[in-house]
Protein backbone atom coordinates (compact mmCIF):
# COMPACT_ATOMS: atom_id res chain seq x y z
CA UNK A 1 0.00 0.00 0.00
CA UNK A 2 1.31 3.59 -0.85
CA UNK A 3 1.57 6.13 2.03
CA UNK A 4 -0.44 8.36 0.55
CA UNK A 5 -3.62 5.77 -0.15
CA UNK A 6 -3.60 7.18 -3.82
CA UNK A 7 -4.21 3.61 -4.49
CA UNK A 8 -7.20 2.95 -2.41
CA UNK A 9 -8.70 6.29 -4.56
CA UNK A 10 -7.36 4.28 -7.87
CA UNK A 11 -8.94 1.24 -6.98
CA UNK A 12 -12.59 2.81 -6.18
CA UNK A 13 -12.71 5.13 -9.52
CA UNK A 14 -11.56 1.88 -11.16
CA UNK A 15 -14.75 0.31 -9.80
CA UNK A 16 -16.66 2.61 -10.69
CA UNK A 17 -17.64 4.04 -7.15
CA UNK A 18 -17.86 7.91 -6.66
CA UNK A 19 -15.44 9.34 -4.41
CA UNK A 20 -16.25 12.04 -1.70
CA UNK A 21 -13.92 14.11 -0.24
CA UNK A 22 -13.69 18.22 1.11
CA UNK A 23 -11.75 20.62 2.01
CA UNK A 24 -9.57 21.25 4.66
CA UNK A 25 -8.91 25.06 5.67
CA UNK A 26 -7.83 24.77 8.97
CA UNK A 27 -4.67 24.84 10.05
CA UNK A 28 -5.00 21.99 12.70
CA UNK A 29 -4.23 18.60 11.50
CA UNK A 30 -6.53 16.80 13.53
CA UNK A 31 -9.12 17.83 11.39
CA UNK A 32 -7.77 16.01 8.35
CA UNK A 33 -7.62 13.09 10.22
CA UNK A 34 -10.79 13.53 11.40
CA UNK A 35 -12.34 13.40 7.98
CA UNK A 36 -10.27 10.71 7.07
CA UNK A 37 -12.22 8.66 10.15
CA UNK A 38 -15.44 9.82 8.99
CA UNK A 39 -15.43 8.27 5.81
CA UNK A 40 -14.30 10.46 3.17
CA UNK A 41 -12.24 9.07 0.22
CA UNK A 42 -9.73 12.07 0.12
CA UNK A 43 -9.09 15.41 1.24
CA UNK A 44 -8.34 18.75 -0.27
CA UNK A 45 -5.93 20.81 1.59
CA UNK A 46 -6.44 24.13 0.32
CA UNK A 47 -3.43 26.10 -0.05
CA UNK A 48 -4.50 28.30 -2.87
CA UNK A 49 -7.25 30.56 -0.77
CA UNK A 50 -6.58 29.11 2.85
CA UNK A 51 -3.86 30.33 5.56
CA UNK A 52 -2.13 27.22 4.87
CA UNK A 53 1.78 27.30 4.22
CA UNK A 54 3.77 23.89 3.60
CA UNK A 55 4.33 23.16 7.04
CA UNK A 56 1.20 23.07 7.99
CA UNK A 57 0.02 21.15 4.86
CA UNK A 58 2.63 18.58 5.42
CA UNK A 59 0.81 17.70 9.15
CA UNK A 60 -2.44 17.24 6.82
CA UNK A 61 -1.04 14.79 4.40
CA UNK A 62 0.63 12.77 7.06
CA UNK A 63 -2.55 13.02 9.44
CA UNK A 64 -4.47 11.00 7.15
CA UNK A 65 -1.55 7.76 6.56
CA UNK A 66 -3.72 5.51 8.26
CA UNK A 67 -7.36 6.22 7.93
CA UNK A 68 -7.69 5.26 4.15
CA UNK A 69 -8.40 9.03 2.74
CA UNK A 70 -6.21 10.02 0.19
CA UNK A 71 -4.57 13.49 0.50
CA UNK A 72 -5.23 16.08 -2.16
CA UNK A 73 -3.21 19.33 -1.97
CA UNK A 74 -4.48 22.40 -3.94
CA UNK A 75 -1.31 24.52 -5.13
CA UNK A 76 -1.42 28.56 -5.26
CA UNK A 77 -0.54 28.38 -8.94
CA UNK A 78 0.88 26.82 -12.11
CA UNK A 79 3.82 28.04 -11.43
CA UNK A 80 7.04 25.14 -10.87
CA UNK A 81 8.69 26.71 -8.10
CA UNK A 82 5.74 26.49 -6.00
CA UNK A 83 4.48 23.39 -6.80
CA UNK A 84 7.84 21.49 -6.76
CA UNK A 85 8.25 21.77 -2.69
CA UNK A 86 4.72 20.55 -2.38
CA UNK A 87 5.26 17.65 -4.36
CA UNK A 88 8.03 16.41 -1.71
CA UNK A 89 5.22 16.32 0.67
CA UNK A 90 3.86 13.58 -1.54
CA UNK A 91 0.52 13.67 -1.47
CA UNK A 92 -1.98 11.48 -3.72
CA UNK A 93 -2.61 14.80 -5.99
CA UNK A 94 -1.89 17.83 -7.00
CA UNK A 95 -4.34 20.18 -8.07
CA UNK A 96 -3.47 22.95 -10.11
CA UNK A 97 -6.17 25.96 -10.16
CA UNK A 98 -6.87 28.59 -13.26
CA UNK A 99 -5.03 26.60 -16.06
CA UNK A 100 -6.62 28.30 -19.39
CA UNK A 101 -4.08 26.96 -22.10
CA UNK A 102 -3.02 23.76 -23.23
CA UNK A 103 0.62 25.15 -22.12
CA UNK A 104 -0.20 25.78 -18.75
CA UNK A 105 -1.15 22.33 -18.24
CA UNK A 106 1.99 21.22 -20.24
CA UNK A 107 3.57 23.05 -17.67
CA UNK A 108 2.47 21.84 -14.73
CA UNK A 109 2.13 18.37 -15.60
CA UNK A 110 6.22 18.70 -16.89
CA UNK A 111 6.73 20.56 -13.01
CA UNK A 112 4.85 16.88 -11.40
CA UNK A 113 7.07 14.81 -13.64
CA UNK A 114 11.26 13.35 -13.28
CA UNK A 115 13.28 13.23 -16.24
CA UNK A 116 13.00 12.46 -19.57
CA UNK A 117 9.00 13.17 -19.05
CA UNK A 118 9.13 16.48 -17.14
CA UNK A 119 11.81 18.86 -15.33
CA UNK A 120 10.69 18.11 -11.75
CA UNK A 121 14.24 18.48 -9.50
CA UNK A 122 15.31 15.03 -7.35
CA UNK A 123 15.05 15.22 -3.73
CA UNK A 124 12.69 12.95 -2.69
CA UNK A 125 12.12 12.64 1.28
CA UNK A 126 8.98 11.55 2.38
CA UNK A 127 7.98 10.06 -0.57
CA UNK A 128 11.14 7.96 -0.48
CA UNK A 129 10.08 6.61 3.04
CA UNK A 130 12.86 8.88 4.59
CA UNK A 131 15.75 6.98 2.93
CA UNK A 132 14.01 3.38 3.04
CA UNK A 133 13.38 2.79 -0.28
CA UNK A 134 16.28 2.77 -2.65
CA UNK A 135 16.22 5.52 -5.52
CA UNK A 136 15.82 2.83 -8.60
CA UNK A 137 12.72 1.64 -6.38
CA UNK A 138 11.37 4.56 -5.96
CA UNK A 139 11.65 5.97 -9.28
CA UNK A 140 9.65 2.73 -10.80
CA UNK A 141 6.28 4.30 -10.29
CA UNK A 142 7.27 7.54 -8.68
CA UNK A 143 5.39 9.87 -11.21
CA UNK A 144 2.31 7.52 -10.57
CA UNK A 145 2.30 8.05 -6.79
CA UNK A 146 1.01 11.81 -7.19
CA UNK A 147 -2.15 12.43 -9.58
CA UNK A 148 -1.62 15.29 -11.50
CA UNK A 149 -5.28 17.27 -11.85
CA UNK A 150 -6.04 20.60 -13.05
CA UNK A 151 -8.95 22.62 -12.66
CA UNK A 152 -11.00 23.80 -15.42
CA UNK A 153 -12.54 26.83 -14.31
CA UNK A 154 -11.92 29.66 -16.67
CA UNK A 155 -13.88 29.49 -20.22
CA UNK A 156 -10.99 29.94 -22.04
CA UNK A 157 -9.91 26.00 -20.96
CA UNK A 158 -13.24 24.93 -21.39
CA UNK A 159 -12.44 25.69 -25.17
CA UNK A 160 -9.39 23.82 -25.22
CA UNK A 161 -10.45 21.10 -23.66
CA UNK A 162 -9.97 18.86 -26.60
CA UNK A 163 -6.45 19.66 -26.60
CA UNK A 164 -6.05 19.86 -22.70
CA UNK A 165 -7.10 16.24 -22.50
CA UNK A 166 -4.34 15.06 -24.73
CA UNK A 167 -1.75 16.00 -22.98
CA UNK A 168 0.27 13.51 -21.44
CA UNK A 169 0.61 12.41 -18.12
CA UNK A 170 -2.53 14.45 -16.79
CA UNK A 171 -4.43 11.86 -14.78
CA UNK A 172 -7.70 14.18 -14.21
CA UNK A 173 -9.92 17.45 -14.49
CA UNK A 174 -12.12 18.85 -11.87
CA UNK A 175 -14.97 21.35 -12.78
CA UNK A 176 -14.77 24.80 -10.54
CA UNK A 177 -18.09 26.38 -10.94
CA UNK A 178 -17.83 29.93 -9.63
CA UNK A 179 -14.62 30.66 -11.16
CA UNK A 180 -15.88 29.49 -14.60
CA UNK A 181 -18.98 31.42 -14.13
CA UNK A 182 -17.49 34.75 -13.28
CA UNK A 183 -15.18 34.01 -16.33
CA UNK A 184 -18.04 33.97 -18.66
CA UNK A 185 -19.45 37.23 -17.03
CA UNK A 186 -21.82 35.53 -15.00
CA UNK A 187 -19.86 36.09 -11.16
CA UNK A 188 -22.27 34.63 -8.45
CA UNK A 189 -24.79 32.57 -11.02
CA UNK A 190 -23.35 28.62 -11.31
CA UNK A 191 -26.27 27.41 -11.86
CA UNK A 192 -27.07 29.62 -15.06
CA UNK A 193 -27.64 27.24 -18.05
CA UNK A 194 -24.66 28.38 -20.14
CA UNK A 195 -22.64 27.36 -17.00
CA UNK A 196 -24.02 23.98 -16.77
CA UNK A 197 -23.42 23.35 -20.48
CA UNK A 198 -20.05 24.13 -20.68
CA UNK A 199 -19.34 21.77 -17.51
CA UNK A 200 -21.39 19.10 -18.70
CA UNK A 201 -19.28 19.43 -22.04
CA UNK A 202 -15.94 18.69 -20.37
CA UNK A 203 -17.58 16.46 -17.92
CA UNK A 204 -18.65 14.22 -21.07
CA UNK A 205 -15.69 14.42 -23.42
CA UNK A 206 -13.13 13.92 -20.03
CA UNK A 207 -15.00 10.55 -19.67
CA UNK A 208 -14.32 9.71 -23.42
CA UNK A 209 -10.56 9.46 -22.42
CA UNK A 210 -9.04 7.46 -19.33
CA UNK A 211 -8.72 10.47 -17.19
CA UNK A 212 -10.86 11.12 -13.98
CA UNK A 213 -12.97 13.76 -13.70
CA UNK A 214 -13.90 15.82 -10.52
CA UNK A 215 -15.85 18.53 -9.34
CA UNK A 216 -15.79 20.94 -6.01
CA UNK A 217 -19.43 22.25 -4.92
CA UNK A 218 -21.98 22.29 -2.18
CA UNK A 219 -24.14 19.58 -0.90
CA UNK A 220 -27.21 19.65 -2.83
CA UNK A 221 -28.99 16.19 -3.48
CA UNK A 222 -30.25 17.21 -6.66
CA UNK A 223 -26.86 18.60 -8.88
CA UNK A 224 -24.91 15.95 -7.50
CA UNK A 225 -27.99 13.21 -8.88
CA UNK A 226 -27.61 15.55 -12.07
CA UNK A 227 -23.89 15.07 -12.12
CA UNK A 228 -23.56 11.59 -11.35
CA UNK A 229 -26.26 10.67 -14.36
CA UNK A 230 -23.54 12.38 -16.72
CA UNK A 231 -20.71 9.90 -15.18
CA UNK A 232 -19.27 12.17 -12.16
CA UNK A 233 -16.39 9.91 -10.64
CA UNK A 234 -15.61 12.36 -7.59
CA UNK A 235 -16.59 15.35 -5.91
CA UNK A 236 -15.24 17.68 -2.83
CA UNK A 237 -18.07 19.01 -1.23
CA UNK A 238 -18.23 22.23 0.59
CA UNK A 239 -15.41 22.69 3.60
CA UNK A 240 -14.55 22.07 7.31
CA UNK A 241 -15.85 25.55 8.17
CA UNK A 242 -19.33 25.35 6.38
CA UNK A 243 -19.51 22.16 7.29
CA UNK A 244 -18.94 22.96 10.55
CA UNK A 245 -21.24 26.31 10.96
CA UNK A 246 -24.22 24.39 9.39
CA UNK A 247 -24.24 21.56 11.71
CA UNK A 248 -23.62 23.86 14.33
CA UNK A 249 -26.60 26.24 13.45
CA UNK A 250 -28.66 23.34 12.55
CA UNK A 251 -28.51 21.82 16.57
CA UNK A 252 -28.63 25.47 18.10
CA UNK A 253 -31.87 26.14 16.15
CA UNK A 254 -32.80 22.40 17.46
CA UNK A 255 -32.59 22.81 20.68
CA UNK A 256 -34.06 26.59 20.98
CA UNK A 257 -37.38 24.71 19.22
CA UNK A 258 -37.63 22.49 22.50
CA UNK A 259 -40.32 23.77 24.69
CA UNK A 260 -39.99 24.84 28.40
Amino acid sequence: MTINNVDRFKEKIARGELCVGTTVSFTDPAISELIGDAGYDFTWVDMEHCPIDIHTALGHVMAVRGTGAAPFVRVPSTDPVQIKPILELHPAAIIVPQVQSVADVEQVVAACKYPPVGIRGFGPRRGRRFGGQPYPEYLVDADEQIMVIVQIEHIRAVEAIDEILSVEGLDGLCIGFNDLAGSMGLSGQVNDARVIAAAEAVLEKTRQTDKTIGIAMGHDRQAIAHWLDRGLQWISLGGDFNLLYAKLREIAEDVRTLPR
